[in-house]
Parts: C-alpha cells; sequence; structure tokens
C-alpha cells in the first residue's frame, strides 16, 4: 500500500461545507504542500489552501491524524473546504497532479483499515450497513456489527473450537504423559454440545437479519378493480400507483418503503389476479405470484361490494376494501375505504405489529449475510460431526474441529479471504 489517496468524503455537492480524506505514506508532504505547514496533530487548523501557482483555492480547516491510530492505520488528513463545486474540483485536480497520489476506489479505505488490522470483515460491513441505514431499526442492528458485537461473538466459538481441538490432539499425540487425562474428547463433548446449540440457534436467526437488513416485505394481491393501488398509495401517503376503473392497469411491480416504527418496510402492489387477457398482463400475474411467495406478509385484498369476495390464501391477512360502499356486507377480515380513509390505520398498526414480531430485538447478534450463513452452516456441520466422534477416531475429530474454526475465522477474515475482499469493499461508497 504505497500509495496515498484520496476523495471526497462528505455528501453530495453543492454543500455548506465539504470534506476531502488523505489517508497514505505522503500525508505530511502534502499537507505542507497544500498548507504550508504541517498542523498540530488532532487540531484542526484555519489556513489557506494553495495549488502550486500559491494562488489560493480556499479557506477552511485541515487536521493531521498520525498513523497507526488512526482509522485506516495510515497518516490521514481531512480537509474541511467550502461545498462548492469548483472548489472541491480545484483541489482534487490539484491532489491528482501530485506524484504518487490517486483517487480512492470504492471502499478503499475501509479495506486499508481492514488490512491494517483497525477492524475486521464484520465491522467493515457493519459500517457499510450503517451508511446504509434508512430506519433507527437498520442503524442499531448495523452498529451492533461496526462496533464489534459480531467479531467478539465469533472469535470466541472460534477460540473455543482451538481449545477443543488442542485438547484432543493432546490425548492422541501424549496419551502416554500422566497429566494428559484420558478420554479428553468425552469431557469436551457437551461444551462442544453447547457451541452446536449456540451456532445452531444464531443460524436460524438469519431471516431475522435479513428483514432488518433488507426490510419486511409486504406484498399486496387481488383481483382487478379490488383497489390494490388506491391501498398502495393510501398506506404510502402519496400518489405512487396509477389508479384507473380499466381492469388490469398495473402490469408490472410497484414497490415503495415505509418506515414504520424504526422498521422498514417494503410494500409492492401487483397485477390483478385473474386469467390474464394478453402477454404482457400474464407475465404480470405470474410476477405477482411468485412475489407473493417470497413475501414475509401477504395482503389479500377484497372488494367488498361485489357478491362473491372469494376464498383465502393460506397465512394471508384478509382485507376487505371500498368498505364506505359496501354497507354491513358480512367478511372475516379488516375492513378498510381508501376514500374515506376508515382502517387506514389500524392496517399500519398490524402491518408494524407483525414487522416487529419477525424481527424481534433488533439489538441482538444476528447473521447480516449470505456469506455469513453459507461459513456458519459449514462450521455446523463439521461441528456435529466432531460430535458424532467418527467412531472413535480422534484424529478426525480433530481434523473437523480444525476446518470448523477455519469456516468462522472467514467470516470475521482471521482466514485467508483474498478471493471475496473485492466484493466486500465494492459496495461501498467512494470515501468511505
Amino acid at each position: 500500500m504505497t500509495d496515498t489517496i484520496f476523495a471526497l468524503s462528505s455528501g453530495p455537492l453543492p454543500a455548506g461545507i465539504a470534506v476531502v480524506r488523505i489517508s497514505g505514506p505522503q500525508v505530511r508532504d502534502v499537507l505542507v504542500e497544500l498548507v504550508g505547514k504541517l498542523p498540530k496533530p488532532r487540531v484542526m487548523t484555519f489556513c489557506d489552501m494553495k495549488g502550486k501557482d500559491s494562488a489560493i483555492i480556499d479557506r477552511g480547516l485541515a487536521v493531521y491524524f498520525p498513523g497507526p491510530a488512526t482509522f485506516t492505520g495510515d497518516d490521514v488528513a481531512e480537509l474541511n473546504l467550502h461545498g462548492s463545486r469548483a472548489v472541491v474540483a480545484r483541489i482534487l485536480e490539484e491532489l491528482a497532479s501530485i506524484p504518487g497520489l490517486r483517487s480512492a476506489e470504492q471502499g478503499e479505505f475501509t479495506k486499508r483499515a481492514f488490512l491494517n488490522g483497525k477492524i475486521d470483515l464484520t465491522e467493515a460491513e457493519g459500517l457499510a450497513d450503517l451508511i446504509d441505514a434508512e430506519t433507527e431499526a437498520q442503524r442499531r442492528f448495523a452498529m451492533v456489527s461496526s462496533v464489534g458485537g459480531q467479531r467478539t461473538l465469533y472469535e470466541g466459538w472460534r477460540t473455543r473450537l482451538i481449545c477443543a481441538r488442542a485438547m484432543l490432539e493432546a490425548e492422541l499425540d501424549f496419551s502416554d504423559q500422566e497429566d494428559v487425562p484420558g478420554s479428553v474428547s468425552d469431557t469436551i463433548k457437551c461444551d462442544l454440545e453447547q457451541l452446536a446449540a449456540d451456532v445452531g440457534k444464531h443460524i436460524a436467526g438469519f431471516k431475522r437479519g435479513e428483514i432488518l437488513r433488507s426490510g419486511f416485505d409486504v406484498v399486496i394481491v387481488g383481483p382487478p378493480n379490488a383497489g390494490k393501488s388506491s391501498l398502495l398509495n393510501a398506506l404510502a401517503q402519496r400518489e405512487v400507483a396509477i389508479v384507473s376503473d380499466e381492469a388490469g392497469t398495473t402490469r408490472d411491480l410497484i414497490e415503495v418503503s415505509l418506515d414504520l416504527g424504526g422498521i422498514r418496510v417494503r410494500l409492492t402492489d401487483t397485477a390483478g389476479l385473474r386469467d390474464a387477457t394478453g402477454k404482457v398482463e400474464a407475465i404480470g400475474i405470474e410476477r405477482a405470484k411468485a412475489r407473493a411467495e417470497q413475501a414475509d406478509l401477504v395482503i389479500q385484498l377484497h372488494d367488498l361490494t361485489l357478491a362473491d369476495v372469494g376464498g383465502a390464501m393460506s397465512g394471508a391477512l384478509l382485507v376487505g376494501s371500498k368498505s364506505d360502499l359496501a354497507g354491513s356486507v358480512k367478511f372475516d377480515g379488516m375492513r378498510i375505504s381508501t376514500r374515506s380513509g376508515e382502517g387506514i390505520a389500524s392496517l399500519l398498526d398490524e402491518i408494524e405489529s407483525r414487522a416487529r414480531g419477525a424481527v424481534g430485538d433488533v439489538s441482538d447478534i444476528l447473521p447480516a449475510r449470505s456469506r455469513h450463513m453459507e461459513y456458519l452452516t459449514r462450521a455446523h456441520v463439521l461441528l456435529r460431526d466432531a460430535i458424532g466422534g467418527f467412531g472413535g477416531q480422534v484424529e478426525l475429530q480433530a481434523e473437523a474441529l480444525r476446518l470448523a474454526a477455519d469456516q468462522i475465522g472467514r467470516i470475521t477474515g482471521q482466514v485467508d479471504v483474498e478471493d471475496i475482499l473485492d466484493v466486500i469493499f465494492s459496495r461501498f461508497c467512494i470515501g468511505k
């Protein structure tokens, strides 16, 4: 990592303030060249920032953070500028003209922090989730990982696996020594069974973690003209979908995100379920059915003004629309009217309640990504194999525990993960 990298690390321009971050071995030289001196470490210094022609580009604040006590582990500088597009463009142009400096790639500051041992992969992923967080629940969930919650859990599991393996290998290699007790495998079996139970319970929480990160998925289905688009607009409190008396108006999936009590909820309007009258509508109906199968909650909408409201889908939340026109017709589900507003608040409360039930305690440590699940599942299988004993073959037990520990280590990056680093950090924004 000989290059010194730089990027705009603050938000879109124009803005009141823009922050340009620089990290690498040339930070001190860059500061001297730009501001005429090396500021006192960790003290924001008001200064003129000048180009090679000695003309002032801007007046702002510069701060110098000497490594290794920095986010990246290298020397770091931050320039606080006026958030003008012209000012920022000129500063970035000036930095790019200095030999040895280049623009940072996506996530490169965080990648350097990982490579320098400042954070592990779960903390890096937690930071990415924190940046992307849209709701309070997402923020809290991301914070658990970004401050090392997952790392502590997985490192603890890995340590237990390594200790168990060491005891088995001691029995195997030094069984003739008095200070190595016999049947060590029986002694550690209880701890391994508890560990397997803990890992299994953790794996079972993946769906909760997925909902926290991506949102509680709610799909509205029903026949044409049942009021699905009107309901989507009423729940979103804005015109998201086209509303028309013409059947089959909605032919593709229309999605909107809501923040209900701090939980992200994804609402999807779908094509009306009927025998399609055309190829495009048929595709829309198939997409609607597929989306409903994947949903965390299906709202099955019925038109209460029709004599036959149809049968109920298994597990669906039954909602009857147009209650203001239907009178006292008998219906076993919730009754709403998008025109009068009747039942809309109650329906939102019900969706929020179900979302809260699905995510549980947002401060729990849960698997956050598919790659976590891949390694955890492999580790769990290997752990169960080790507990099974391989017919008393201690060397096979020890090898299974070694492989299980390696799988856990891959989650945090303690074991070689070079092949996935670019994938992980490419999802960050520039400047982070």
